[in-house]
């Protein structure tokens, strides 16, 4: 088998103040992933070098692993396309044509990936330019002449949306919004019909980007398409907000974007009549629109979890690739890995609990405060695919119990990343669910009343959900549940957990700690950040005199040598001598143990 390889850094050379090489930036990373996902649904054909510096670092990582002898592709035969003319020539027949959009209406590049994935037509922004792509691909004397399937732009290059009167090929009234017309006109013709895929949708920034390129280049994060639209997935860009107009469509009747999500959500939903929990991938482009860092007047984690709360009342979750390490390369390719039906963990027992003398010959828990440290945040499969080369391979790695909280949902688009972790564990790993359980979700829109969308409980939906996932990677702790916005979690829904993570939740909105009907429990306490002297200082504040005391604290991307600085300050502080620092599934079991001596 041959995967042919692509490499797209060139674009991350181009000078992005010049407008023109700007959007051969934009327009070819959107090409390129669009044509990914199209070649790559049923194998792995096409794989691209782009994340990672103009070295492609950590593209080349994961293949390099994945060609290790007795690997995956460990027999495969690499092919170096290279340039953009080899690409079309090699792949131009898995593509019906071309699908092109409206720079003017930045929602329409959107609507492009949608129709990439349900049509097979790779995208291309309109551009009468004879240097651009649009020219190369559809009228060069030399090139292709690829046809124009579909026309998101009028041939004379006015804007078919407008946000007047009807919406184009529709009796809808227009929104008053160009941007939510694009958005309303494709799930009319895609979502609604059923001709996409309503359980995989992306949420990714809209060529709005060609008007704020700054940041990481990949960070427009149009090569996490790929995957969304191998699936046939819908793609959209709205603001969360309904007290304010964006920043992106300042003119539009106030509610809109919030109005247009809520919509888009509940067609989604409709089409799964709530049976199955919808991958949502992407965050909120806090840096570029819908923040007060954009010109807004929100900040950017009460956006996350606007957009979360609305998300989760529709049963979807997210996969929260958030900008900074948000971009992701061949999760198209990565879907395809061959993983095993069941990844077990060795967890530690009562016998281990006694033999380190944390449970005293009388049965008791030991009078000491016991902390664990939540790993996180791994509720990304961008996050994951780009950080655990460098934080996995720490040599400190194994010299203290950690508990990493890798979302086991990641492995729908990085498979290869989570099967690795589990091969090369040392006794002191150990894996939790993250945010908040087998995707990110507030599990109190789970329950009714449901506040964005009046739908039944997807709580038993969410349950079944979780219960696959955590079975194949045997999960029995979910390390952090975030409540955000949405009301506590019910008995209900605690009783749903009982039935995946048995072992133990951690939550904000949830007592200081107990038991509920066998599962322990416990609150999630201060994020830690800054130095690991800093941190130390902020552990051995909340030690109180009561004793037994169960903590866990929330770190960020840390790695392995950073956390055991953190470990040998706190035990080698004065106040550290009855502190043991422990991994969750030990915390979790001394909880539930000591719950039921004082019981």
């Amino acid at each position: 088998m041959a995967l042919y390889t692509y490499d797209l850094t060139y674009t991350l050379k181009l000078d992005r103040g010049d407008p023109s090489e700007r959007r051969r930036i934009w327009d070819h990373a959107h090409f390129v992933s669009s044509l990914q996902g199209i070649v790559n649904r049923e194998r792995p054909c096409l794989y691209v070098y782009f994340i990672g510096g103009e070295d492609a670092r950590i593209d080349r990582y994961w293949l390099g692993g994945l060609r290790e002898p007795g690997e995956w592709l460990a027999d495969c035969r690499l092919e170096e396309i290279p340039d953009l003319d080899a690409l079309v020539r090699r792949f131009g027949k898995d593509m019906d044509g071309l699908v092109v959009y409206d720079e003017n209406v930045p929602a329409t590049s959107n609507v492009a990936s949608t129709i990439a994935g349900v049509e097979n037509l790779a995208c291309v922004r309109y551009d009468r330019d004879p240097d651009s792509l649009f020219h190369l691909l559809t009228s060069d004397p030399s090139g292709p002449k690829l046809p124009v399937k579909v026309w998101l732009i009028n041939q004379d290059g006015t804007s078919i949306f407008t946000g007047k009167g009807t919406i184009p090929g529709s009796g809808t009234p227009s929104t008053g919004s160009a941007k939510c017309d694009a958005y309303i006109w494709a799930k009319e013709r895609y979502l609604d019909t059923g001709k996409c895929n309503p359980a995989k949708m992306g949420y990714y920034i809209d060529a709005y980007w060609l008007q704020k390129p700054d940041g990481y280049i990949p960070n427009h994060t149009l090569s996490n398409h790929d995957y969304f639209i191998a699936n046939k997935g819908f793609f959209f860009d709205l603001s969360p907000w309904d007290d304010e107009t964006p920043v992106d469509d300042p003119n539009q009747p106030l509610g809109t974007d919030a109005e247009t999500f809520q919509a888009i959500m509940r067609s989604a939903w409709e089409r799964t009549q709530g049976r199955t929990m919808i991958h949502l991938g992407g965050f909120v482009p806090w840096d570029k629109k819908y923040t007060d860092l954009a010109g807004g007047k929100h900040e950017g984690v009460p956006s996350e979890w606007r957009m979360v709360e609305i998300a989760s009342c529709f049963n979807a979750y997210i996969d929260a690739d958030a900008l900074g390490i948000g971009c992701m390369a061949n999760a198209s390719v990565f879907q395809h890995y061959p993983l095993e039906e069941r990844y077990p963990q060795k967890l530690p027992t009562v016998e281990d609990l006694k033999a380190k003398g944390f449970i005293t010959e009388d049965g008791r828990v030991a009078p000491k405060s016991y902390v664990t440290i939540y790993i996180g945040d791994y509720d990304s499969a961008a996050w994951l695919y780009q950080r655990i080369p460098d934080l996995w391979d720490d040599p400190a790695r194994g010299s203290i119990p950690l508990g990493w909280a890798f979302n086991p949902n990641l492995a729908d688009r990085f498979a290869p990343g989570m099967a690795y972790t589990r091969k090369t564990k040392s006794e002191n790993d150990f894996f939790v669910a993250g945010d908040s359980g087998a995707g990110y979700v507030n599990p109190g829109h789970l329950q009714v009343p449901r506040r964005f969308s009046g739908l039944p409980s997807g709580i038993e939906t969410w349950a079944e959900h979780c219960r696959s996932y955590y079975r194949q990677w045997d999960l029995s702790v979910t390390g952090f549940i975030i409540d955000g916005y949405a009301p506590p979690m019910s008995d209900e829904v605690k009783d749903a957990y009982t039935t995946f993570s048995p072992n133990g939740i951690a939550a904000q909105k949830i007592e200081r700690w107990g038991v509920h009907k066998g599962m322990p429990f416990l609150r999630m306490d201060l994020d830690l950040g800054g130095t690991p002297e800093q941190s130390a200082e902020v552990v051995l504040s909340r030690i109180g005199e009561k004793k037994p005391e169960f903590f866990i604290f929330r770190t960020i991307l840390w790695s392995p040598a950073k956390h055991k600085s953190l470990f040998d300050l706190i035990r080698n502080s004065k106040k550290g001598k009855d502190v043991e620092i422990v991994d969750p599934y030990t915390l979790f079991q001394l909880i539930g143990h000591c719950a039921g001596n004082d019981s």
